[in-house]
């Protein structure tokens, strides 16, 4: 399997039809929503469509470079799981094993329930933290009072705190939900990366740089961005930072109604100059369409790229199987339910096409960022998509991109 780009007709994409990505992508420019976007799609181990539409920023009228560099939030997260998972595949743990086997601390953990701190149903374990069963939440989610401690914390805000020390700090907080009793997005890969890091004895930077980064050949994907490599970075819009101090998902959704829209610079929260510090599981990864879309061929040629191997292939399986038992589907984020949706290992997964309302196959999978980056993987078409641009939101320009990319397919 290569990245090497192909006609699309000779894989089964029309030319045509993938003409209609840019005008869409054009019209959420001219809405003032995003400045640009930076999109590639792949079928059967070549690229058919790699295109960029607008400006490094609203400011200048400098074109969306073909390299630009994203800040990708939360599709962090798969590459964490993916690394994770090769230390599983070397027998170091298996998803059952406790968290507090590597972790001692949270072998005391207590969960909030009702104004009362009380001992959890069961401890975490490391599955857990892949699937979002480990009972933790979010700075910026509002359903559980744990958010307000992780806030006051500033858990999310706060750049300076290695992972271990975020860990730590972490690990003396209660749990917003008893282990396995609910799917809460939440901190959890955070943990997991620290695990990685003990497992490994080696901080979670090198770790990825050797493990995924480097024999995939992602050479823009860091948490820190050098400086001969800034003029890249494309710029920043929305209604908030989610990494802000004290944002709220709530907050978010009041400026948007407002029609609050500006540029954000998320730098205190998601700094491209501290790789001593800022190394997270959740977030904190910058990258490229070209890299990311390198990470998902991988994942879609069952665990290799050009010769290199980074995982098994029943491992993948495993990993992009649903772990989430039906009576706590659908998950939601927010209060936003996913029907049609489970979870594996890090990412969401396909298992109804119908009630997900968004062409695709039943299991496909992947994820999002919170500034609007998103990709899949759908094995049964042999279709992987990357989307990037910079938008802090509700609006979703990835959907309209998803559809674009699915109609184009004719064979």
């Amino acid at each position: 399997m290569s990245d090497t780009a192909a006609s699309p007709e000779s894989v089964g994409i029309s030319s045509d039809r993938l003409a209609r990505i840019r005008p869409a992508m054009q019209r959420w420019i001219d809405r003032g929503t995003i400045a640009g976007a930076s999109m590639m799609i792949a079928r059967r181990g070549t690229i058919v469509y790699a295109e960029q539409v607008g400006r490094m920023s609203k400011e200048t009228d400098e074109a969306l470079r073909s390299d630009a560099i994203f800040r990708i939030y939360s599709m962090t997260k798969p590459i964490v799981c993916t690394a994770l998972m090769t230390l599983y595949e070397e027998g170091r743990f298996q998803l059952i094993t406790p968290l507090a086997t590597f972790i001692p601390a949270f072998a005391n953990v207590k969960v909030l329930q009702q104004d009362k701190e009380v001992a959890p149903q069961r401890p975490i374990t490391i599955g857990d933290l892949m699937t979002h069963l480990g009972g933790f939440t979010y700075d910026f989610l509002i359903d559980s009072p744990v958010g307000e401690l992780y806030r006051q914390h500033e858990l999310m805000h706060n750049a300076q705190r290695t992972l271990q020390q975020f860990v730590d700090e972490l690990a003396r907080l209660p749990l917003a939900y008893h282990p396995g009793t609910k799917w809460h997005y939440s901190v959890s890969i955070d943990v997991a990366a620290h695990v990685i890091e003990i497992i490994a004895d080696q901080p979670l930077r090198h770790f990825l740089r050797e493990r995924i980064f480097d024999p995939l050949g992602m050479v823009d994907t860091d948490f820190y961005v050098p400086p001969e490599k800034r003029h890249r970075l494309a710029a920043m819009y929305g209604v908030g930072d989610l990494g802000a101090r004290g944002m709220t998902i709530l907050q978010m959704f009041f400026n948007w109604q407002q029609g609050i829209l500006e540029r954000i610079d998320p730098q205190e929260s998601y700094p491209v100059d501290q790789p001593e510090t800022f190394a997270r599981g959740g977030h904190g990864l910058f990258s490229t369409v070209q890299d990311y879309m390198r990470f998902a061929l991988m994942l879609l040629n069952g665990g290799t790229l050009d010769g290199t191997r980074i995982l098994g292939r029943k491992t993948l399986e495993l990993m992009h199987a649903n772990h989430i038992p039906p009576a706590l589907l659908p998950w939601d984020i927010a209060g936003i339910a996913y029907p049609g949706y489970g979870f594996g290992l890090g990412s969401r997964v396909l298992m109804d096409v119908g009630l997900s309302g968004m062409p695709g196959t039943a299991g496909e999978f992947g994820w999002a960022g919170a500034a609007t980056t998103y990709y899949w993987v759908d094995p049964a078409e042999s279709f992987a998509g990357v989307f990037m641009t910079q938008y802090q939101g509700l609006d979703e320009p990835q959907r309209d991109f998803r559809a674009l990319a699915y109609q184009a397919i004719v064979d």
